[in-house]
């Protein structure tokens, strides 16, 4: 018998690679993407960016996985959180609430009034959002945990990196499996995490637009070296790069995307991702952050980690957690990531990372 825990991941890689196809849908028709992106504003807008950027496809994404979610297991409504807010105003200026309806005549209705009317684009959308598309997987479907679907929450990224999928590249080729920028970077996350304790224990990352692998070569990063690969954001400050320059042998990386960065640890091309800026949310860590743990890796945040070092407390990991917002905090900042992070498959990682760090910054 399946449990519990196996049937909500099976149906999480289901409707991860449906919000895959509208990912893809939305950016077949030129007119239809341009008339999808609009600018976030207010408490909703990450400050990292001048511009940052809510599309159709966002939500539509993040509803239709709450819905899908919520209707097999409905002890998860109220625990399902995402990125997005579902209010969208169209071209005429319209406020509409963003909703997967029962009756697909009833979700094409809701999404023509949000597309001025555009009863083709909506329909197209709708035939994806209600597809019936089952992922079968025999190790997810084997899958025994003691805990159950009560006792979890659950945070979506519709469309992590959104300024890449909407000016994204998809001719951006990758170097040896590596993309500094572009389409690949766009990705579907949806992570899951225990109610009482933050710590995350599944997660589900799609990659609608990746680059298939023809040499079929594992990861980039040798088991045994010197230095260490490091993965920064290109914003990152000159005091980080420069701090973190000792471990890499100056060679340090960049590439956009907190999903995606954070995806190339797993994958092994790098051996670690730092970001000093409060910039990542809990819905960009926790689908990756289960997958590290699960390799006996994890995401640990970077300012308790280097007060932990400054303290003489070298072990502390001060793993994030997903259950608990800054409620000084309103709109996103809410659920930041405060003191930065450092994600990380092997944990001496950890130590000569911070040592690099302490003092510096």
């Amino acid at each position: 018998m399946v449990s519990g825990m196996a049937e909500l991941l099976r149906l999480l890689l289901s409707v991860a690679e449906k919000a895959a196809n509208v990912a893809r849908v939305c950016r077949q028709e030129e007119a239809l993407f341009e008339l999808l992106v609009q600018e976030k504003t207010g408490v909703d807008k990450n400050k990292k960016f001048v511009q940052d950027f809510k599309t159709l496809a966002d939500v539509l994404i993040q509803e239709m996985i709450r819905h899908d979610v919520c209707a097999q297991f409905p002890e998860l409504t109220g625990f399902i959180q995402g990125e997005e807010s579902n209010k969208f105003e169209n071209g005429l200026g319209e406020s509409v609430t963003v909703t997967v309806c029962a009756q697909e005549e009833d979700t094409t209705a809701l999404l023509a009034k949000v597309l001025d009317g555009d009863q083709h684009a909506a329909s197209l959308l709708t035939t994806v959002i209600h597809q019936d598309l089952q992922i079968r997987d025999e190790t997810a479907e084997s899958l025994q945990l003691s805990i159950s679907p009560a006792d979890v929450g659950i945070w979506i990224d519709p469309i992590d990196g959104t300024s890449q999928y909407i000016e994204g590249k998809e001719e951006e080729e990758p170097d040896e499996g590596f993309c500094q920028s572009g389409l690949p970077c766009a990705l579907v996350l949806i992570g899951v995490y225990l109610r009482s304790t933050g710590q995350p224990v599944m997660g589900v990352i799609n990659q609608p637009f990746n680059h298939k692998d023809s040499t079929g070569e594992g990861p980039l990063c040798p088991q045994t070296k010197d230095h260490l690969s490091v993965l920064l954001s290109s914003s990152e400050r000159p005091a980080v790069r420069d701090a973190l320059a000792s471990v890499s042998s100056g060679s340090l990386m960049y590439a956009s995307g907190a999903g995606y960065k954070i995806l190339c640890v797993v994958q092994g091309l790098v051996d670690v991702y730092v970001l000093s800026e409060a910039s990542t949310f809990k819905w960009d860590s926790c689908a990756p952050h289960a997958l590290l743990r699960a390799l006996g890796g994890g995401v640990s945040d970077l300012s308790e980690c280097l007060r932990a070092h400054l303290d003489g407390n070298q072990g502390h990991a001060a793993e994030l957690t997903y259950h608990q917002p800054h409620t000084e905090s309103q709109g996103v900042d809410r659920w930041a990531n405060r003191g930065g992070i450092i994600a990380y498959l092997d944990s001496s990682v950890i130590h000569k990372v911070v040592a690099a760090l302490a003092g510096k910054i």
